[in-house]
């Protein structure tokens, strides 16, 4: 395909981080262009994409939040579905959604390495990117 495609992925849980990425690159081969942006964390994310949306075609979303002691883990994870899906309605741009919202480490594990989240999420992009 001749689509560009950035994807951004949060390093704060690496080894989940690197498989999300590497699950998810393997389904975007075919495309023209796919740049990789790294950043710090979840919350990052959607201002990354805003920064970028005129240069690419659509936009995969890569990440992992896990539940702690204190609410945060909600605030932070509505907070960024809702941003991702607003950017995406307010351009008409679509962005694959692999930003795994878990209760524990293992379960996070679970989907990285055995659902293959970052593969779905791919999928679910380029589903969308063929949509006449």
């Amino acid at each position: 395909m001749k689509k560009k495609i950035l994807i951004v992925i949060a390093e704060f849980y690496p080894n989940i981080s690197k498989e999300l990425l590497r699950t998810a690159q393997n389904q975007l081969k075919n495309f023209k262009k796919v740049k990789v942006i790294k950043v710090p964390g979840a919350f990052e994310i959607p201002i990354t994409i805003s920064k970028n949306i005129k240069k690419f075609d659509g936009f995969l979303a890569l990440g992992c939040i896990i539940k702690g002691e204190t609410p945060h883990f909600e605030f932070i994870s509505r907070t960024i579905i809702n941003a991702i899906m607003n950017i995406s309605l307010d351009y008409n741009k679509p962005i694959g959604n692999g930003v795994l919202t878990c209760l524990n480490f293992q379960q996070a594990r679970k989907r990285a390495f055995d659902k293959k989240k970052g593969t779905e999420a791919a999928k679910a992009l380029i589903s969308v990117l063929s949509q006449k």
